[in-house]
């Protein structure tokens, strides 16, 4: 191939006064684009949890989607249940639903690292309207928190904050959040065809953890344009989602990743926010960042061994939190096989009830008692 002389020298005066020193800094976001996942998804469900993308979850019982290449008829890329669309990049996306007020859907993952104080970091995701949506909105935004945002509503998502009146009663007063980073709401994301970013910039107050997206605004706000397209099966706007961003605008220079201490030989770590669905072994992923953090520590130390200790609280008969005990166990340590760790390295037990750290007549206790637990193999 040719190369020509205007094209060679333009190359040359880049190198020349690029700084070697500049870096891109580090998105702060887990699996950005969706491309991770646990399996292919199968299928939309109005009623469903999504629990294919590595890393993202749904905050209440509104059900986002997963879309991949290797989905199946309903969940494909490009052409799936609600429309016709490719990955902005790679080979997925999700879906979330975003105007009808008594029915919402939102998409939260947890960060690499909290946000620092004083900071500036910009916020950006890729949205496309779905071909079958007779509507569209414009207050799709996105939300950060010190710690997740749940719900079990199937519609907008809240701040509720609770006041004890005594007596045993108690009173509770929902507020509307406020993200960080709102599309103006005078400029409707109605694009079906191409994808749109939605991008702000902010200071943190420090501390943030967690991201949620979706449109926090009630109806009224969220400036609700029909489109006038004649049936489809949706009654209001759905959005694809794809490539996720956070990056830290007051440093060019990624955040030094700071070395995992092995613990001593027989100490017992609990795994914090290890989470499952009740009575199954499945690990939901809200659990990704611990799950990362536990594989690194591996990788970091691979003269490690580790034994994986399952518990349960006291419900239940004893054989079957035996069971459950140890299947909890051993899908902390498939977990691990799956990402590269020598099988000989690992070794797991399930405790059953036999071994409460707190106490089984309150709902925190048995919380704290439902566990797993590694400890390093002298």
């Amino acid at each position: 191939m040719k190369l020509r002389w205007t094209t060679l020298f333009g190359l040359l005066a880049m190198l020349h006064t690029a700084p070697l020193h500049s870096q891109v800094p580090d998105n702060m976001v887990y699996n950005p684009s969706f491309e991770e996942h646990t399996r292919c998804p199968s299928r939309v469900d109005a009623l469903g949890v999504m629990k294919e993308a590595d890393a993202w979850w749904q905050p209440t019982r509104g059900s986002s989607d997963y879309f991949h290449s290797c989905g199946g008829r309903e969940t494909q890329v490009p052409r799936n249940k609600m429309g016709t669309q490719e990955a902005h990049s790679g080979e997925a996306y999700c879906g979330i639903y975003c105007s009808q007020e008594n029915y919402r859907e939102y998409l939260q993952t947890e960060l690499k690292s909290p946000l620092q104080a004083g900071k500036r970091y910009r916020l950006s995701f890729w949205v496309s309207l779905a071909d079958k949506s007779p509507h569209a909105v414009a207050s799709i935004g996105a939300l950060l928190t010190h710690s997740r945002v749940e719900d079990s509503t199937w519609g907008i998502l809240m701040q509720r904050d609770g006041t004890d009146l005594g007596g045993g009663a108690s009173q509770y007063i929902a507020t509307y959040h406020e993200p960080q980073v709102l599309n103006p709401t005078d400029h409707p994301l109605d694009n079906k065809k191409e994808w749109t970013e939605v991008s702000g910039e902010f200071i943190a107050h420090g501390g943030e953890r967690f991201l949620t997206l979706g449109n926090f605004l009630p109806l009224n706000k969220s400036h609700v344009v029909p489109l006038q397209e004649g049936n489809t099966p949706l009654p209001g706007a759905y959005y694809y989602i794809d490539d996720v961003s956070l990056l830290c605008l007051d440093s060019t220079a990624p955040s030094p990743v700071k070395a995992i201490p092995l613990p001593p030989a027989g100490t017992v770590t609990r795994l914090e926010n290890l989470l499952f669905a009740t009575g199954e072994s499945e690990l939901l992923q809200q659990s990704y960042k611990e799950l990362r953090d536990l594989l690194r520590l591996m990788e970091e130390h691979p003269e490690a061994k580790i034994e994986l200790r399952g518990h349960t609280d006291n419900r239940g008969t004893q054989a079957y939190n035996q069971q459950l005990s140890e299947a909890r166990a051993k899908a902390v340590a498939d977990y691990l096989i799956r990402h590269g760790i020598e099988r000989s390295r690992i070794a797991w037990h399930g405790y059953g009830k036999s071994a409460p750290i707190d106490d089984n007549d309150t709902t925190t206790g048995r919380q704290r008692n439902r566990r797993v637990e590694y400890v390093v193999i002298p």
